[in-house]
């Protein structure tokens, strides 16, 4: 006689709750307890804006997938904030204080997220992008986040991150790779594929409606160089404070004034350029074959930094054979 079906259900649910099963599952989540993630190998970063370091403690940040590895290079040391989410993390920054790391995913209804540096702990959670964030910046107060979206979402948003609100938001119409706040906080610029553009916030801080007011947004005047992919922007510091520093992917540094008019430029003389850094005293322009130019504030060419050793050794510090 076969046997019945609702025989077989219920022996089968019988085995599936047996001891054996159980004790199997309760090792596997021992397990996973007792793993930790030590190292990791490579980096998933596509730009600038996967890549931060906090000034004040000299700590390196950058995504490898839904982890993000802090390194500390003096030591060599790495520590690693997990994102629960498991969505890949796509820019990243560091609150002026170091205190904070701002981060961005990929996908479908990406997050924003704040976490703790210290201790490595998830702060907040912001979500209003449809698609990818492209990059992040803290505002020099802390007080507001700006996100923007990929090519797929592009929208600004500027976030009161403490009250989990936006305050003001707008579009882009090209890609955006990068963004810099001003000195003074009271506006940041995007750049990316034939776009520099500059956007102010003193209407957002005198805003008191619930919803988020329309950003205002101003472009650059770059006159014969506005065709350009411009790939990393730097606010001015110090003397410099007016000025605002891109550099395209051809290999041109260009500052423009308080106006947002193209005031001069230099040719990096390299087939390609990807960031700019800068202090009050000087500028650093990341381009082709790990070759780093240095120019003074007002654009006058100081050196070329040596290159690291191929062994991976600092040459300086070998004595004699």
């Amino acid at each position: 006689m076969p046997a019945d079906g609702s025989t077989i259900k219920s022996r089968i649910r019988n085995l599936l709750r047996s001891q054996s099963i159980k004790n199997k599952k309760k090792s596997k989540e021992n397990l996973s307890r007792k793993v930790t993630l030590e190292k990791v190998l490579g980096v998933t970063a596509s730009g600038n804006s996967g890549l931060a370091c906090d000034p004040k403690s000299g700590l390196i940040a950058y995504p490898a997938g839904c982890v993000v590895v802090l390194l500390d290079p003096r030591n060599n040391r790495q520590n690693h904030i997990i994102n629960t989410s498991r969505k890949a993390i796509t820019a990243l920054a560091f609150s002026p204080d170091g205190r904070f790391l701002v981060t961005g995913e990929s996908g479908h209804m990406p997050a924003v997220r704040l976490w703790d540096v210290a201790e490595r702990r998830h702060v907040a959670e912001l979500q209003e992008h449809k698609y990818g964030v492209s990059c992040v910046a803290f505002s020099p107060n802390s007080k507001y986040i700006v996100s923007v979206g990929n090519q797929h979402d592009m929208m600004v948003n500027v976030w009161a991150w403490k009250m989990d609100v936006v305050v003001a938001a707008n579009k882009v119409s090209s890609k955006v790779t990068a963004v810099s706040f001003s000195e003074d906080r009271s506006y940041f610029v995007t750049v990316g594929n034939r776009h520099v553009k500059f956007w102010y916030l003193d209407h957002c801080r005198a805003s008191k409606v619930s919803a988020p007011v329309p950003l205002l947004g101003r472009v650059g005047l770059l006159g014969e160089l506005r065709n350009n992919f411009f790939c990393d922007v730097a606010c001015g510091r110090g003397s410099k404070c007016d000025s605002t520093f891109c550099i395209t992917s051809s290999g041109l540094l260009c500052e423009l004034n308080r106006s947002r008019t193209l005031d001069k430029w230099v040719d990096l003389q390299t087939s390609m350029a990807r960031s700019i850094s800068l202090s009050e005293d000087v500028l650093f322009c990341g381009c082709a074959d790990g070759a780093v130019r240095v120019f003074s504030p007002d654009l006058r060419f100081v050196g070329t930094l040596p290159r690291p050793h191929t062994l991976g050794v600092a040459v300086s510090r070998c004595g004699r054979v």
